[in-house]
């Protein structure tokens, strides 16, 4: 058999398999988070949000609204030397991210099904 139509093959093969592939992840919710970041967002994002007297202060005093919060959610980053997490119940994190009201620090206490917004600043 001619390398081209070894070629051929293999094309074809690949390119149904895709299509299979493409069909049977369609509907689902899939993401790659792969890195550490994408990781602990993701697992704050899909917990219940609570949030602590203090920082629903802030937030009324600074003019922050959810929104923000959630965007900095989709797209911070987790500043992990500021982090605690080598505590056994809730680990606290520290996340920093730009929204369109300006730079947001975020501190979350993240436990086994609730994430607490601890506090909250802008840069």
């Amino acid at each position: 058999m001619k390398f081209i139509h070894r070629l051929g093959y293999y094309l074809g093969g690949f390119a149904i398999g895709l299509v299979i592939l493409a069909f049977f992840l369609s509907g689902k919710k899939t993401s790659c988070a792969y890195g550490i970041d994408a990781r602990v967002l993701k697992n704050i994002r899909i917990k219940e949000r609570a949030y602590s007297k203090e920082a629903i202060a802030q937030m009324q005093e600074q003019m922050i609204d959810t929104a923000a919060i959630s965007t900095v959610l989709r797209n911070g980053d987790i500043d992990f030397s500021r982090s605690k997490t080598d505590l056994d119940s809730c680990k606290v994190y520290m996340v920093t991210g730009d929204t369109d009201s300006g730079d947001l620090e975020m501190l979350f206490e993240n436990c086994d099904s609730i994430a607490t917004l601890q506090k909250i600043w802008k840069k």
